[in-house]
């Protein structure tokens, strides 16, 4: 049997975990014979650490952000390329070389810079001989992740493929345009809005772990009654009872919904949904068609991708100025808006046609099968045939 090694981070609900389980769940409904593995490195290493830095992180986001955001500019995005942590290669190089071989690979998929990081000092120390592909699940790419010596970059638009060629001078043949790999059961398509209609169903969402300002949001007021509103507290079961605690009869509160089957029919009974700009959300929206409001950014890699994806026009930020259900009716009702808004779409869909699941389990089959690094060029051109 053969054997793909799936590199997350942390064992917390994420998108670097979504990512990998949607990749994995390419692969294995159409190949049984390839084995799937999640890997945290941070786990193996030493769980205790690992749910020691889980907590941290999750406290030092919530109640000190902008210190937060400040160091994730200095350590993980700057214009510094060549950026070197020779102290994480002190702790984890062997650790990860000791994984690799214990479990024989046939492919390493990377979906946190992190592990990537770890792999490519690997590959380019020549301690590492199994392909690796980095799957990216924001839309720009931070300098944690592994560059050199990683075999392929799965990324989520024309802006980062053209970054990763002007900057870190790899080839175009080495970066497949696929997207943020979201899991298939959201790729059906949904029944588009009826325009003026009198009630519209609104998604709230705020992350797999509920965080945001979305209490902020439905605090202002009771909110408009021409909008039913579905929140998605996630694992934040203090948010799901304050909003239970309000009892507004427009207004329903979610626990994590881990049913894929039961997010998409949510998705497919919406008109819009209120949301962060994290990478797998907005790109199961956007396959979905469904029109992006953000309400908050996490410091940080959120952040970032807000003014990336202003600049695709796939989202439409709120004004905290203004009464949020009214921007979000007029959007709705606005005919030219929402043809804006479907365009966009189109138009940022349209590239990504190497990212549906068949042509994704394609290359990554023909990668395994090929078993030569060297290879790359036939692979490229065999695999989306």
């Amino acid at each position: 049997m053969r054997k793909v090694l799936f590199f997350p981070l942390l064992r917390m609900p994420s998108g670097h975990h979504q990512v990998a389980d949607a990749v994995a769940e390419y692969i294995s409904k159409r190949d049984p014979n390839i084995q799937c593995k999640k890997i945290d490195l941070l786990s193996a290493w030493n769980p205790i650490v690992e749910t020691a830095v889980t907590k941290l992180y999750l406290k030092w986001i919530h109640h000190f952000p902008k210190t937060y955001a400040w160091m994730y500019e200095q350590m993980a995005h700057t214009s510094n390329s060549q950026r070197s942590y020779h102290y994480y290669e002190f702790l984890f190089l062997k650790k990860m070389e000791k994984i690799i071989s214990e479990e024989k690979p046939d492919l390493i998929i990377c979906t946190h810079g992190f592990p990537s990081y770890i792999v490519s000092k690997l590959k380019i120390k020549n301690q590492c001989s199994v392909p690796v592909i980095n799957v990216y699940t924001d839309f720009f790419v931070n300098d944690v992740w592994g560059k050199e010596g990683i075999d392929y970059h799965f990324v989520p638009s024309e802006a980062v493929k053209t970054a990763l060629i002007n900057k870190n001078g790899l080839s175009e043949n080495q970066i497949i345009m696929t997207g943020i790999p979201i899991s298939e059961q959201f790729m059906s398509n949904r029944i588009k809005s009826i325009k003026n209609k009198k009630k519209w169903n609104v998604l709230i969402s705020g992350g797999s772990i509920g965080l945001g300002n979305i209490l902020d949001l439905l605090e202002q007021k009771e909110c408009k009654k021409e909008i039913e509103y579905f929140v998605l507290c996630g694992k934040n079961k203090k948010l799901f009872q304050t909003i239970a605690k309000l009892n507004f009869k427009n207004i329903h509160p979610y626990s994590y919904i881990s049913s894929k089957e039961e997010m998409n029919e949510m998705y497919d009974n919406i008109d819009a949904i209120i949301t962060k700009p994290g990478g797998v959300t907005i790109s199961e929206a956007v396959r979905k068609e469904i029109p992006i409001f953000i309400h908050s950014a996490l410091p940080g890699q959120e952040e970032i991708n807000l003014k990336l994806l202003k600049d695709l026009k796939l989202v439409h930020e709120l004004n905290d100025k203004q009464n949020f259900d009214d921007q979000v009716i007029a959007f709705l009702n606005d005919k030219l808006l929402m043809q804006q808004n479907e365009t966009s779409f189109h138009s940022y869909l349209e590239v990504l046609r190497d990212g549906t699941p068949m042509n994704i389990y394609h290359f990554i089959n023909s990668l395994i099968k090929s078993g030569k690094e060297d290879d790359q060029m036939s692979v490229k051109e065999g695999a989306f045939q």
